[in-house]
């Protein structure tokens, strides 16, 4: 960005931001990611046009599962083949959404004249193999299963869940994000003004056995790694996507009420209070606060993707600060 200011051009720094991208901005089958990420990149596009430093990180829930069935699948009619490990189905899924992003978001930037390389990094995250996540595997992953392939499984060391009436589906531990491995390779290209395509899906999850990366059996929370993402970038602000406006407290009741802005205080004391739900908000304003923790001058922001352009300037969305 530049100012003028007395007929002299002063070359302003663009603040620096971490937009993590949920289900909605990418869909759940490889069509309709594409008809997603149309829309996605537009938002995206905003931002850099507004002149923000972009760096992208997305879920890929529906896209491992999705892949770990086929290659499950595929293991099942064809004996030669050897199932893919969630390690490696992490890596493809990684893969084929960052090429979705980066064609379209590119695309949509040569449109409005904006010239700006947008690269994906394959983003391995390093996790202890002692977590706690491993021992209570809570993520639910790929195709149901009958009770006679879900035995298979659990011989095999695996965990299972059944859902009544339904069948059996594997289940996989939820560690901790650690270090992110290929930081320098990110911050390079950050430091680059390129738009970075990283730790999607929360990264590889790998184990690090002294100088050999082994891939681990899990799947890395996204808004977790969102967090230490902007941490590790030093980022000014983490801006985390959803299906909501804003937070809520008292959310899906008839009290319900928008969270225009929090303190990490009046997070946590939120959390105290059950506000947030497990498997949907509360990650987030975890990923805030871990955020915040690290960069107390940043602001993190919850909000949809449609009004991402109104929040970045405080029109909306719940904005959380130290």
């Amino acid at each position: 960005m530049h100012k003028k200011k007395k007929g002299m051009v002063i070359k302003m720094s663009k603040k620096k931001i971490v937009v993590s991208l949920g289900h909605s901005a990418l869909g759940y089958t490889t069509e309709a990611q594409r008809d997603a990420v149309r829309v996605t990149a537009k938002a995206l596009a905003d931002l850099v046009e507004e002149g923000y430093q972009l760096t992208i990180t997305h879920s890929n829930g529906p896209q491992v599962s999705m892949i770990h069935k086929a290659m499950t699948e595929l293991r099942r009619v064809y004996i030669d083949y050897t199932p893919a490990p969630m390690c490696v189905c992490s890596a493809m899924s990684q893969g084929y959404v960052g090429y979705d992003i980066q064609n379209t978001l590119r695309s949509e930037l040569l449109g409005r004249g904006i010239s700006k390389p947008v690269s994906t990094i394959l983003t391995q995250v390093t996790v202890d193999p002692y977590d706690e996540a491993f021992y209570e595997p809570t993520k639910v992953i790929g195709r149901y299963m009958s009770k006679e392939d879900a035995e298979i499984e659990i011989k095999k060391g695996n965990y299972v869940r059944e859902d009544q009436g339904k069948g059996f589906r594997r289940v996989v531990a939820a560690p901790r994000p650690i270090d992110i491995v290929e930081i320098e390779a990110i911050r390079a290209l950050v430091n680059a003004d390129q738009v970075v395509i990283a730790c999607g899906g929360g990264g590889i999850p790998v184990i690090e056995q002294q100088h050999i990366l082994k891939g681990a059996s899990a799947v890395i929370e996204k808004d977790a790694v969102a967090a230490k993402l902007a941490a590790d970038l030093n980022c000014d602000e983490l801006i985390i996507l959803t299906d909501v406006e804003y937070v809520y407290r008292d959310f899906g009741t008839e009290h319900q009420a928008p969270i225009t802005s929090m303190t990490i205080a009046e997070a946590k004391a939120s959390i105290a209070q059950e506000q947030f739900s497990e498997g949907t908000m509360l990650p987030k304003i975890e990923a805030a606060i871990a955020y915040l923790e690290k960069v107390p001058s940043g602001r993190a922001l919850i909000t949809c993707q449609s009004r991402v352009k109104e929040a970045v300037k405080g029109r909306t969305g719940t904005a959380i600060t130290a």
